[in-house]
């Protein structure tokens, strides 16, 4: 291979030949590049490598290359965690996390040594370290049977293994040696400092039980009773069953008298060891006893009626109606197998052996109990709680959950949303079986996950499950982009629509119409079509339906416009009926977006289908604004007609439309038709013809209105109160617009404070401060409460009075309750002090405002600033514009074109280059004055490479240069010796469609000229004159000088240089 010096050759090849099918060929390159130290990180490769294995059926060699893929992925992890240990030292949480995880992967993957010297190398810096860490250690150690290594472990790194450590190695010694030899490592464990609990003893006794050692197992309970401690349940059942299979059954009644002395009170299972031993032994005397003592201690209901042997049978598990007990009768053939206490002959109808089998393997089963057997029934008959209770014990007992058991739990779990807390609890504490749940659980855990609001666990499990191919159905997608899309992180649902799409995801038709309003609510056009392409693949049958509803999420979300382009793209089959015709125009309405609807509604018609009612209502009044008053007659004919009952509603439209065009005349004698057809105006009619009037300054015609409807005691509306209102003002007539105040008030009582606002702002925005003083008093005495809006009326309405010390103490008022002035009020105090040349109060007023966070806007920072220039204090300017920064308050809007001029033009073009720097970070284009004034600063300083880079950054935002800056920066580089360059920016100017100035020539060609490099300085004249340009004199003649010896090289040209020059200058005339 000739081209293994490079890395990204090996990666093609073996892509190549995987793409081709040459898998074993890949196999090899791959391997033999990894024998040899060169390391691979394309895991694509991997995967395509293996899904090719699996096609071909040749699953030994895929899992051969699966678990290599894991091995590298673990040595990477240990490698990168090494290095980072070698800097960290002391570890902080996450880094702590990150250790746990390490140690769990690597221990899951054999690397147990690796895990080992992990933890002794970050041990010193952080005592710390959780015990988990140790835990997963010696589980590993215990697997691999390596006891003498994991004592070694626990000496050298001088930790004492947790209860839960230590039990599952005595557990794990006893099940594949004997308890001998736990005994032996139990002594070692102890003199590290370990300290046996009560389980860890039961753990000893249960395994002498199953070897029948009971002298070994009283030894243990005698020992476990000397330090105090109290058996568990199982301890006590595990000794019963063991003196039942040696035989001393006689003692089996003292351990149950002793545990219930001890306080330690029976339950189901003891007297179900109980059972079967004295069934075992054929003692049904003893058995209808036990019954008896269960069914008083409520442990069981026995009705009198039932025999008590059939109950016992069934409490061991066998089907009553086939295991009997019965007496010998026939004389001939005896059957005889045991004698009651009176002498007669028993036997048991059942099939014996099975019957033998079933006792041994209860018995069995209580010396040492099978936990994850007992969590399999519990979750089979949805006992959660009881199997989680049997989880915690399992653990302590030394224990592992078989993986099938284990995989049930967690799918129970996740089905009922008040035990999520508990399966991440489950999952913490066995995390290593965690990773070996199957695809099905693993989706369930997500969902659930999420569900809950554990985010950050289900986009981790589900990165991993990515990363390890597992298969993730479409749900669980559609779930997790539906809760990004609420938390608006773009960044993290890119990330994850990405992969969805990838692995050919398809949401629901529900799931659709809701991914759909929040990706058009955000107006990310580009991934609704996405969505929608995804959906007519996945759903051929429901493409109309598909359609619909994208139609109608576009009509409803502000995006009717994009609608109506994706009709128009959709297949002539696809006709919309008349509902999905109203969303649409309603939608477009809503928007603003009538000549849209018009041409919609024009289609409907042109189909001979009708808008409804409110639509119709939506479209006449903007039909006559667009002049289109005919359309909007023949709508309102058309309701009329179809609809009678809503006369009156198309008919207050229609007069409001001619209103709104202005053409109030028409809206009179539409409004006497009305009355002469017997339609009677209402309160709605009456506001809008009031408003129409106001708007047409007929005060006559308002005065009749507005006493019409004061006899008839209709209610005027705010919008017809605020014209009314604005109207007095304007005339003069403020005596009216108080007393109509009053008449408003006394109709809409609890909408006073919204009365007063509209009358305080057209008062004060006539000019009518005096008066406001005394509305506001009569607002104190009332105790109505100013509002934002009030003080924002207040404050612009005094600035617009020219009173800015009154429009200051309203804003500082509104600021010192609570109230955050709008925008507009901020500028405007804040440049009207700033242009008063009080400077020290404006910068009190920022203050207050940083002191809440609330962000400066251009206008503010530009005005204060601008005041610090024009007192020639540059450096607290430059302050102020600092600490706006370093505090966040500067908005992503910001515009500093005017500043970059300012501090250019005082000699700052540091400080301008960063304002600019600023506007290009927040993605605000600044102005080609502001890079004209850059440019220009940076030819001053002579500094032309920065200018030229300027430069370029101007002409990428499409923006021109002013022809004096082009000027400065050509004649910069002229005088700096740098001529070619100058040329260049000719250059560049003729291919954009520019013409460089006289001047510009002029520079070039003199220092070409004295640069000695004639003939660049002839081309350049000849360019010159191209443009239209004569040469001055002065040129022509130190050009003619230097060149009257030059011969003509063309054989066009049989004058000289001199005769060609002064003719094509026009010294010469043409023969």
């Amino acid at each position: 291979m000739g081209f293994k010096n490079l890395l990204c050759s090996y990666e093609v090849m073996a892509s190549l030949l995987v793409q081709v099918g040459m898998l074993r060929e890949a196999d090899g390159l791959l391997f033999e590049l990894e024998g040899e130290g060169i390391s691979l990180d394309n895991h694509e490769i991997f995967s395509y490598l293996i899904e090719g294995y699996v096609d071909m059926k040749e699953l030994e060699r895929s899992v051969f290359v699966y678990d290599f893929m894991r091995m590298k992925r673990t040595e990477l992890a240990f490698r990168v965690s090494v290095d980072m240990l070698d800097f960290c030292g002391k570890l902080n949480c996450a880094e702590a996390k990150t250790l746990e995880n390490l140690v769990i992967l690597l221990c899951g993957n054999g690397k147990t040594l690796e895990a080992r010297n992990l933890v002794k190398k970050v041990l010193p810096f952080n005592p710390e370290v959780s015990s988990l860490v140790f835990d997963e250690v010696a589980f590993a150690y215990c697997e691999k049977k390596d006891f003498n290594d994991l004592l070694s472990f626990f000496v050298e790194v001088k930790r004492v293994p947790s209860v839960v450590a230590a039990n599952r190695v005595i557990n794990s010694l006893c099940s594949s040696y004997n308890v001998k030899m736990a005994g032996f490592f139990m002594q070692e464990l102890e003199n590290i400092g370990f300290k046996l609990d009560e389980v860890t003893y039961g753990i000893l006794i249960g395994w002498s039980c199953r070897e029948g050692n009971m002298k070994n197992s009283m030894n243990y309970l005698s020992l476990m009773l000397s330090e105090g401690l109290v058996p568990r349940i199982y301890t006590y059942n595990a000794l019963i069953s063991g003196l039942f299979k040696v035989g001393l059954l006689e003692h089996a009644r003292h351990i149950l008298d002793e545990m219930m002395d001890r306080g330690t009170p029976p339950d189901i299972s003891t007297f179900r060891v109980l059972i079967a031993g004295y069934c075992r032994s054929r003692r049904f005397d003893l058995v209808k006893s036990l019954i008896h003592e269960m069914d008083s201690g409520g442990f069981i209901e026995l009705s009198s009626m039932e025999n008590p042997l059939s109950r016992a049978f069934t409490v061991l598990g066998f089907n009553p109606l086939n295991v009997r007990l019965k007496r010998d009768n026939d004389r001939k053939l005896s059957n005889t197998e045991f004698y009651d206490d009176i002498g007669n002959g028993l036997y048991l109808d059942t099939d014996v052996d099975e019957y033998e089998n079933h006792i041994a393997h209860i018995l069995e089963e209580s010396m040492v109990p099978k936990f994850s057997s007992s969590v399999r029934k519990e979750c089979s008959n949805n006992n959660l709680k009881r199997a989680l209770v049997l989880v915690e014990e399992m653990l302590r007992w030394g224990q592992e959950l078989l993986l099938p058991d284990f995989s049930m739990l967690v799918k129970q779990l996740c089905s009922s949303r008040s035990q999520i807390k508990s399966v991440v609890n489950i999952l913490d504490s066995i995390p290593r079986s965690a990773n070996k749940l199957d695809s099905e659980t693993l989706n369930l855990l997500v969902q659930a996950y999420i569900k809950k609001g554990l985010l950050c666990k289900a986009k981790a499990l589900l990165d991993e499950m990515v990363e390890n191919k597992i298969h993730i159905k479409n749900e669980i997608y559609t779930a997790i982009l539906l809760t990004l899309w609420k938390k608006g992180n773009m960044k993290e649902l890119n990330y994850y629509w990405n992969n969805a799409c990838r692995n050919q995801w398809s949401p629901g038709l529900a799931e659709f119409k809701q991914l759909l309003v929040s990706i058009c609510h955000r107006k990310m056009l580009r991934k609704a079509l996405q969505l929608l392409e995804v959906m007519l693949l996945s759903y051929p049958s429901l493409r109309l339906d598909i359609c619909h509803v994208f139609l109608e999420v576009l009509s409803t979300t502000g995006l009717s416009n994009v609608a109506l382009l994706v009709l128009e793209e959709l297949p002539h089959c696809f006709m919309l009926d008349p509902a999905r015709y109203n969303k649409l125009i309603r939608g477009l309405c809503n928007e603003g977006k009538f000549s849209l609807a018009f041409t919609l509604l024009d289609d409907m018609l042109d189909r001979n289908l009708h808008p409804c009612l409110d639509v119709s209502v939506l479209l006449i009044p903007q039909l006559c604004k667009a002049d289109r008053h005919e359309k909007a007659i023949a709508l309102k004919d058309i309701i009329v007609k179809e609809q009678p009952s809503f006369s009156h509603d198309v008919h207050c439209a229609l007069i409001h439309g001619f209103c709104k065009m202005g053409n109030i005349r028409k809206a009179d004698t539409l409004f006497r038709d009305m009355l002469c057809n017997g339609l009677i105006p209402d309160g709605k009619l009456c506001n809008i013809l009031i408003q129409g009037h106001c708007q047409g300054k007929d005060l006559r015609k308002v005065d009749e209105l507005l006493g019409a409807a004061i006899r008839k005691n209709l209610e005027l509306s705010h919008s017809s109160y605020k014209h009314l209102v604005q109207l007095m003002c304007m005339k003069g007539r403020v005596q009216f617009a108080l007393s109509l105040k009053n008449l408003v008030l006394a109709q809409c009582p609890l909408d006073d404070l919204i009365i007063y606002n509209i009358l305080v702002f057209h008062l004060l925005s006539a000019g009518n401060s005096f008066i406001v003083e005394k509305i506001l008093t009569e607002m104190e005495e009332k105790k109505i409460i100013l509002d934002e809006v009030s003080y924002d009326f207040l404050v612009y309405g005094f600035w617009h009075c020219k009173d800015v010390s009154s429009a200051l103490h309203y804003l500082t008022t509104m600021i010192s309750k609570g109230l955050k002035p709008s925008k507009r009020s901020l500028r405007k105090v804040i440049s009207s002090l700033c242009d008063a040349r009080e400077l020290q109060k404006a910068l009190e007023l920022s203050q207050d405002m940083r002191l809440r966070g609330w962000t400066h806007d251009s206008v503010v920072q530009t005005t204060i600033t601008e005041s610090f220039l024009s007192c020639g204090k540059i450096q607290e300017a430059e302050t102020f514009l600092d600490r706006m920064e370093a505090e966040s308050l500067t908005p992503d809007n910001i515009n500093y074109d005017y500043l970059i001029k300012c501090f250019c033009q005082n000699g700052r073009l540091n400080k301008a280059v960063h304002l600019l720097n600023i506007m290009v970070k927040k993605s605000n284009i600044p102005s080609s004055l502001s890079y004209d004034s850059i440019i220009r600063g940076f030819c001053a300083r002579n500094e032309l490479n920065d200018a030229l880079d300027f430069y370029s950054e101007m002409l990428n935002w499409c923006l021109a240069p002013r022809i004096d800056t082009l000027e400065m920066l050509v004649d910069s580089f002229c005088q700096d010796g740098r001529t070619e360059q100058a040329e260049q920016l000719l250059s560049a100017m003729i291919r954009r469609g520019e013409t460089p100035t006289r001047e510009m020539y002029g520079a070039v060609i003199k220092s070409y000229r004295k640069e000695k490099n004639l003939g660049k300085a002839s081309y350049l004249m000849q360019a010159m004159q191209d443009s239209g340009y004569e040469p001055d004199f002065e040129t022509h003649w130190s050009l003619i000088s230097n060149l009257s010896n030059v011969k003509a090289k063309d054989s066009d040209h049989s004058r000289g240089f001199l005769s060609r020059l002064l003719s094509k200058s026009g010294f010469l005339k043409k023969k």
